[in-house]
């Protein structure tokens, strides 16, 4: 009988602010590469989703892993952006973390920083 690796989805949230100056390279060259925040994959892994948070109050997120739920994802990154002291910061970054919890969905905090 073959082994059959399950299908690791992820996801990548980012900032709604952020991403009016910033195109998501770094988030994609870094999962490319299984660099930063996603060394622990392998090529069994897909990234499924790369949305932004819908502005404060990171109004979206709700929804959107409602979605994700159905799509089947595993992980949500949270981006480096969201992290960085060098952007504004994300005030609402907790709650945003309590909803993908809530949604029993695992976080990982940062993508490519």
């Amino acid at each position: 009988m073959e082994d059959v690796e399950k299908l690791t989805k992820i996801a990548v949230v980012r900032c709604d602010t952020v991403s009016e100056t910033c195109p998501g390279t770094g988030c994609f060259m870094a999962f490319n590469k299984r660099s930063m925040h996603f060394k622990q994959y392998n090529d069994k892994t897909e990234m499924i989703a790369f949305f932004t948070c819908g502005g404060c109050s990171g109004r979206r997120v709700y929804r959107l892993v409602k979605s994700l739920k159905r799509h089947g994802v595993d992980v949500v990154h949270l981006s480096s952006c969201m992290q960085m002291k060098n952007y504004p910061g994300c005030p609402h970054i907790d709650a945003i973390k309590k909803t993908i919890t809530d949604a029993d969905i695992k976080i990982v905090e940062g993508t490519h920083h």
